[in-house]
């Protein structure tokens, strides 16, 4: 028999029985759907991370405090959390060769009232280099300066998710006072909407001068963080390792691991995100790849089905001339077609629901070359896989029973 002839016979075969072999297609076509679905889903989240991270700067250090066993001189500890970060260590910071500017910073939460309008938010206190170190602009007003930071000045800039919760879409607030606490604070600036970058959203932030946000928020002269860029990308770890050298030398400990801050390296930090990423899609994939072996189990019941109706045919073929090959590779071709059909439709349906799956999520569904080839690959085996035993067993049907078969 003929490629052509087998195909043609394979579409005669599928297409006699519509339904059956409509509902064993979309059991592949549920499989291959869920899993398309679950990798496109996993690497949109994948890109959308790892973009707002690259947003927040891939040459940033961010130094945080830490409990790292035995806390330095200048450490206090309460609990399990560790003030050790002054801005004594942020102006000794500034002075080294590879580090360019340095951000230090404080925050605590506040509730800010304008007239009638309330909102909860972060505040982060704050010096003129925050701005240039987290890529923030202005589009109204001014941003905090170096005055404002040395006069205490009670003065804001707002995020803009914040500032039109407050004041209304459309308002310019720059003027305007906000209430937080015993605090009257002027609006001197409005940020331009950004997005969350790495773990921080500015857009629904308050903004002050570090020296403020000390004495009336946290009520402490310790940072929250120490932001810092390094001046070459390519010497971040040397840059690292330079910070680190001084930081331990400021707090007087001798031992690494005694070490009263940790550094982010927004490089190391991105590696490691794909990597947990990549696992969850892996994961995900996993899971749905098990609806794939249900509608394989399917295509075996069918096609088992299919070899018992057709009996008396095999055996009328095998009585004129036919092998047991041409009729393995017949039954063999029928599933395999089963599968890819599945595959096909199934391909289709899983980019529509990943599609809407992130729309819903606000990110993009990202459906690769390398998943639609897998789940044509997975097609095909699945379709010789539990088809061959239905074809292996119609291969070895004795001509003269099949004949006598009622």
């Amino acid at each position: 028999m003929s490629f052509a002839d087998l195909i043609a016979e394979t579409i005669n075969s599928l297409t006699s029985n519509k339904v059956r072999s409509g509902l064993t297609i979309l059991g592949i076509v549920v499989g291959i759907a869920s899993v398309i679905a679950m990798v496109a889903i996993g690497e949109g989240s994948k890109a959308s991370i790892e973009s707002s991270i690259q947003a927040a700067g891939s040459n940033m250090l961010t130094i945080s405090p830490s409990a790292g066993g035995q806390i330095g001189a200048g450490a206090r500890s309460f609990g399990t959390s560790v003030d050790s970060l002054t801005r004594e260590d942020a102006e000794a910071l500034s002075g080294l060769e590879l580090v360019g500017d340095v951000a230090p910073s404080s925050s605590g939460q506040a509730q800010l009232v304008a007239g009638e309008a309330n909102s909860s938010t972060t505040v982060y206190g704050v010096t003129p280099e925050y701005a240039t170190v987290k890529g923030l602009t202005v589009t109204t007003g001014s941003f905090i300066s170096t005055r404002d930071d040395e006069k205490n000045a009670q003065v804001v800039v707002l995020g803009a998710t914040l500032a039109e919760d407050l004041f209304g879409e459309g308002v310019n607030p720059v003027g305007e006072k906000v209430r937080s606490g015993n605090m009257l604070l002027t609006v001197i600036g409005v940020l331009e909407e950004k997005g969350t970058s790495g773990f921080t959203n500015t857009d629904s932030a308050a903004l002050i001068p570090l020296s403020t946000c000390q004495r009336y928020v946290t009520g402490s002269e310790y940072l929250s963080a120490i932001t810092v860029t390094v001046t070459d990308e390519e010497q971040m770890d040397t840059a690292e390792a330079t910070v680190e050298a001084l930081l331990l030398q400021q707090h007087g400990i001798a031992d690494v691991d005694s070490a009263d801050f940790q550094i982010q390296n927004m490089t190391d930090m991105l590696s490691t995100i794909e990597d947990v990423t990549s696992t969850f899609t892996t994961l995900l994939a996993g899971i749905a790849s098990i609806s794939l072996l249900v509608g394989g189990i399917g295509i075996m019941n069918m096609m088992l089905t299919t070899v018992t109706e057709r009996t008396r045919e095999i055996g009328l073929r095998k009585a004129i001339g036919a092998d047991s090959s041409a009729i393995s590779a017949q039954f063999l071709t029928e599933s395999v077609v089963l599968t890819l059909l599945g595959g096909g439709f199934g391909v289709l349906a899983g980019w529509g629901i990943g599609t809407l799956a992130a729309e819903l999520l606000d990110y993009s569904a990202i459906i690769t070359l390398d998943s639609v080839l897998l789940a044509a690959g997975v097609c095909a085996a699945i379709g010789i896989v539990f088809g061959y035993y239905p074809a292996r067993r119609a291969a070895a049907l004795s001509p003269i029973e099949a004949l006598r078969y009622q």
